[in-house]
């Protein structure tokens, strides 16, 4: 190989075997799709979530905050209306839980019993071929009055744990400690006003919980996305408009922290987010 070449030149694939790699490839292709076909679903990622539903009886406002290690949780996890109460729906989600909780908060139902019969309606279909399994559902129920109840499955995501206090409800599944509902119900009641003694609003209030949640364990993957959303009759911007805040953070490295910086520039001096709000 003096003259510089590096070996004999590469044979020339003939037509017949050109035409036989083809034939082969698309077999092999045709078996990989079949049996992909064939092969049974893989589990759904586990889910986790940790929220609070709060009231604050002085200003009829009511609503909640959710964070979790999903894209865009405040998608069908928290349901509110001004003067009848909210709803949190995680864990092994079914989102049908807000509507039909909402639907018995209008008609006067209190939270327990709204908590029995939304479980005794659910058929547990599945989801999609999969085990989606009604032991597994986690929600919780707040009335415009601060009634609370809320319902954890025994085979909710671990860990996994609630709490009630005073005007609010937490609760929350793959937890990286049990001890977040309780933390969070903690920073709910001890946050009614600033250190200045100026009462805070329910959003801040919600906001401070989730933080402290996420302070004692959160959702032990880590975090994504995070929302909150609060009402009160005729006090969201615009006409008839009854909600204040109904803020979404769907993925972020930091979905708390952005939360809170939407929530302060909606508090802050002539935002105008708020009309009913002032210090």
């Amino acid at each position: 190989m003096e003259d510089g070449s590096f070996g004999d030149p590469p044979r020339q694939l003939t037509g017949r075997t050109t035409t036989s790699f083809v034939v082969l490839a698309g077999l092999l292709a045709w078996l990989s799709a079949a049996a992909a076909c064939e092969r049974p679903q893989t589990e759904w990622p586990s889910t986790g979530t940790f929220s609070i539903l709060g009231f604050d009886p002085q200003t009829g406002e009511l609503g909640g905050a959710v964070q979790s290690r999903v894209f865009s949780v405040g998608n069908g996890v928290l349901w509110a209306e001004a003067g009848v109460g909210a709803v949190a729906t995680q864990a092994i989600v079914d989102v049908s839980y807000g509507p039909k909780a909402m639907d018995l908060l209008r008609r006067g139902t209190r939270p327990a019993e709204i908590i029995r019969s939304v479980l005794d309606q659910d058929s547990d279909p599945g989801y999609r071929g999969q085990r989606w399994q009604k032991a597994g559902r986690q929600f919780a129920v707040i009335t415009a009055r601060g009634e609370v109840a809320a319902y954890t499955g025994p085979e909710a995501p671990p860990e996994f744990a609630d709490k009630q206090g005073a005007y609010c409800t937490a609760q929350g599944n793959t937890l990286g400690s049990k001890d977040v509902p309780a933390a969070m119900v903690k920073a709910f009641e001890d946050s009614q006003k600033d250190p200045g003694g100026r009462r805070n609003h329910l959003a801040l209030r919600l906001l401070l919980a989730i933080e402290a949640g996420q302070a004692a364990g959160g959702d032990r993957r880590g975090q994504q996305s995070a929302a909150l959303l609060v009402v009160k009759k005729d006090c969201g911007v615009w006409l008839h408009n009854d909600v204040e805040l109904d803020l979404h953070v769907d993925d972020s490295a930091e979905p708390i922290k952005e939360l809170r910086r939407l929530v302060e520039k909606a508090l802050a001096p002539r935002s105008g987010q708020i009309p009913c709000y002032s210090r």
